[in-house]
């Protein structure tokens, strides 16, 4: 199941990483750059959501709900809770000689 979730991570990672670089940019003209209130700036107004938002939105959704379970699983498997849980001995200091 571990290896089944984290190959969908994988996949909804990449696929997420080619969906964003399709889309435009938010503030791609000069009037975003200057605080304008253009049509394709950060904060203006928005026009309907494409396909490729719906994908986005969606894609992240999954993206997000593959990491949690992949930290779930993986915190389930592994016995050790500690980072020191692996230390087998006490560690001894020893002072240089003068």
């Amino acid at each position: 199941m571990l290896y089944f979730v984290l190959v969908i991570h994988i996949f909804v990672s990449f696929f997420i990483v080619g969906i964003i670089l399709l889309q435009q940019g938010s503030s791609a003209d000069l009037a975003g750059a200057f605080g304008g209130q253009g049509s394709q700036t950060a904060f203006g107004p928005r026009g309907a959501a494409t396909l490729l938002t719906k994908l986005t939105a969606w894609s992240a959704v999954l993206f997000m709900i593959t990491s949690i379970s992949l930290t779930v699983m993986l915190s389930r498997s592994s016995g050790d809770h500690s980072v020191l849980s692996g230390a087998s001995h006490p560690v001894t200091q020893t002072t240089p000689k003068k």
